[in-house]
């Protein structure tokens, strides 16, 4: 029987850890991807209800203009992901994986707790709002680190199937988006619309807020990954303490052009998410005037998609590459998008949004179920941790965070409901120049590793 502390003694005196048991195998995958799913979900539930939001929150004369204010709260987060990243990456990446994810998750929590309980603008004023953005902040900062350490856990435990581990990553995305967009199309049709106003958009929150218990204990019950293990081995034996590294820091500062590449190949996949998942359910009923209820469980489709495929995707990059996979899908997805918006509001219909909807889940499958793997490649494990959080979440925070504010205001001020097709074009374009890039530098390596003489 593996106890975590055989488990970690085997771990320290091999490389290369030992196949791992099924049962090892599930706790893995769900341990790092449960705080992943209950960030997308309760960020995606935000959008979802942004105006029965915006009037309990934010009550304005202008609807737009409450709508904006609710949005852009939710776009504000964002600015303390890297804050997040830097903090818990570096955290995780001096103490350990497991520790820099049950702190995640428990900061989590916290933001979630708050949309739950808080009273609305009518019962305590300005606080309620003020209190929201801070219950924001923090659940921002938390996911800021989240990314990273949940994706270095998954993949320094094994070398071999590293696409597969980390896909989960996304495919918990997918598995979020289905969830919240089923709360959004089942309460919109189910309940009065004074019920919903008043106390239903609060129960996905408060399932959100079950869930979070389970992850944090599962978490906190897990065993350090082999190759941070490994790392702290090598640190103890030349008299460091573990949570020291001043190689660390030194070499994290020649890492800023992996930093960079990183922060470009995160763009495609982060607007793949706030785009043509969270933005779309209001697009359809605002630009296209589209039933609520229909326009939520469209996205399920989408979703449904980037779950069932992202571990296909992710396995499949283990055996022909991810940069092959990835960057096959940016092109399509620069070529296609244009057209396809173009032809759905010619023809603004649920079965023209369905295959939008569908199209743009099999892209952000196969885009994002490799991403995390390929990213992690890029970073040595000294600040694997680090590196992930803060590239995906400066990425996330340009690209991803304030895109459905642009986008509304652009609409808004132009007329022009193509608007999504430009900055999704923008991103996958940007994206597939990173992937160009990354090749490039790894083929230049092996050239000079090949010439070098012995």
């Amino acid at each position: 029987m593996n106890t975590p502390a055989s488990h970690s003694a085997t771990a320290s005196r091999h490389s290369t850890p030992a196949p791992l048991s099924k049962a090892m195998v599930r706790r893995i995958v769900f341990s790092s991807s449960v705080g992943n799913a209950l960030e997308w979900f309760d960020f995606l539930v935000y959008g979802y209800f942004a105006t029965i939001i915006a009037k309990q929150f934010f009550p304005m004369q202008d609807e737009w203009l409450s709508t904006l204010l609710a949005i852009a709260t939710f776009g504000i987060s964002f600015l303390m992901r890297p804050l997040g990243a830097v903090v818990l990456g570096v955290y995780g990446d001096r103490k350990g994986r497991k520790a820099a994810l049950t702190l995640a998750i428990a900061l989590m929590m916290v933001g979630t707790f708050t949309m739950a309980v808080m009273p609305p603008y009518a019962s305590i004023g300005i606080a309620a709002p003020v209190l929201i953005l801070l219950a924001r902040l923090v659940q921002g900062f938390a996911v800021g680190g989240e990314f990273g350490s949940a994706t270095a856990f998954m993949v320094e435990h094994s070398a071999s199937r590293r696409g597969y581990y980390a896909s989960w990553q996304f495919a918990s995305q997918g598995l979020a988006a289905i969830t919240a967009a089923a709360f959004g199309s089942l309460l919109t049709a189910w309940m009065p619309p004074e019920q919903l106003n008043s106390w239903g958009w609060r129960l996905p929150f408060i399932f959100g807020l079950l869930v979070g218990p389970v992850g944090y204990y599962i978490r906190s019950h897990l065993d350090e990954t082999p190759e941070f293990l490994a790392l702290r081995e090598a640190r103890e034996s030349v008299g460091k303490r573990p949570e020291i590294s001043d190689e660390k820091d030194a070499s994290f500062s020649n890492q800023w052009v992996n930093l960079l590449l990183a922060v470009g190949i995160v763009a495609q996949s982060t607007v793949g998410v706030y785009v043509l998942q969270l933005y779309m359910p209001m697009y359809a009923v605002k630009q296209l005037h589209m039933p609520a209820a229909a326009s939520f469980g469209v996205v399920v489709l989408n979703g449904g998609m980037q779950f069932l495929l992202s571990p296909v995707m992710g396995a499949l990059s283990d055996r022909i590459g991810r940069i092959r996979i990835m960057l096959t899908t940016s092109i399509l997805m620069g070529t296609l998008i244009y057209p396809m918006f173009a032809w759905l509001q010619t023809h603004p219909t649920i079965g023209w949004l369905l295959l939008l909807q569908g199209t743009a889940g099999i892209f952000k499958a196969a885009y994002s179920g490799p991403m995390p793997a390929l990213m992690s490649e890029i970073f040595p494990t000294q600040v694997r941790s680090t590196g992930l959080s803060i590239g995906y979440s400066i990425g996330v925070t340009i690209f991803g965070g304030f895109a459905p504010t642009i986008v509304e205001t652009f609409i808004h001020l132009t007329g022009d409901k193509l608007a999504p097709s430009y900055y999704v074009l923008i991103a996958a374009v940007l994206s597939g120049l990173s992937l160009v890039v990354v090749a490039w530098r790894r083929r230049r390596v092996r050239h000079l590793e090949h010439v070098q003489p012995a």
